[in-house]
């Protein structure tokens, strides 16, 4: 299932929203510009050397989140975003949904890191950070509808709640995080969620009724 809008329109513009999608474009043609592996080896969160020297390699948690393994990496996380990050900028404020997201970033490594502490492989996307705005929107808007495309024979068009959509999410994270799938950070994943659905109530202002 794919999340193709939600129905929940925002009061206030979204600008740290479209900032962070920009940021995350010009982050990326930079790093084919300079040379995905030598960017991804120099800036990408690597666990085993991070637990070596925390205060040395500590610029990897934030330089992390910026960078993509491709484009269909980089499109996928910056429309998760784009869907769901509006609402959540709307409730918490422009500045306090920027050290939301940038603290949800490094939760999510910091996760990842803890269950795979001698892993050399770099750990690069925005993937963390954005499981940590799908666990804000989960808590501060569970009967809120996404309209998601499902593909079996041709493509089927269903509205969920986000409470069940988010948290059957939620659940592939854990399950193919549990059987070991390789290739993704399940952790980061369920890490960033986890901090959001912690994170988001205490960081959202309450709604003024007029």
């Amino acid at each position: 299932m794919f999340p193709l809008y939600d129905l929940n329109h925002a009061r206030r513009p979204a600008w740290v929203v479209k900032g962070l999608v920009l940021a995350n474009a010009l982050a990326f043609l930079l790093e084919l510009a300079w040379g995905p592996e030598a960017v991804v080896q120099a800036y990408g969160f690597v666990p085993a050397l991070f637990f070596q020297d925390p205060l040395g390699q500590g610029y990897r948690l934030f330089t992390s989140m910026f960078l993509h393994g491709g484009f269909f990496h980089i499109l996928s996380n910056m429309w998760f975003l784009w869907v769901f990050g509006d609402n959540v900028e709307d409730r918490m404020g422009h500045g306090r949904f920027l050290l939301f997201y940038l603290l949800g970033g490094v939760a999510a490594a910091l996760a990842q890191g803890l269950f795979t502490p001698a892993s050399t492989v770099p750990m690069i996307g925005a993937s963390g950070a954005v499981s940590a705005v799908l666990g804000a929107y989960y808590v501060l808007f569970p009967r809120a509808y996404v309209v998601s495309v499902v593909l079996f024979i041709f493509p089927l068009f269903v509205t969920f709640p986000a409470g069940v959509y988010l948290g059957y999410w939620a659940f592939l994270q854990l399950l193919q995080g549990l059987l070991g799938l390789p290739g993704v950070a399940w952790w980061a994943h369920l890490g960033g969620f986890l901090f959001g659905v912690w994170a988001g109530p205490r960081l959202a202002r309450r709604w003024r009724r007029w």
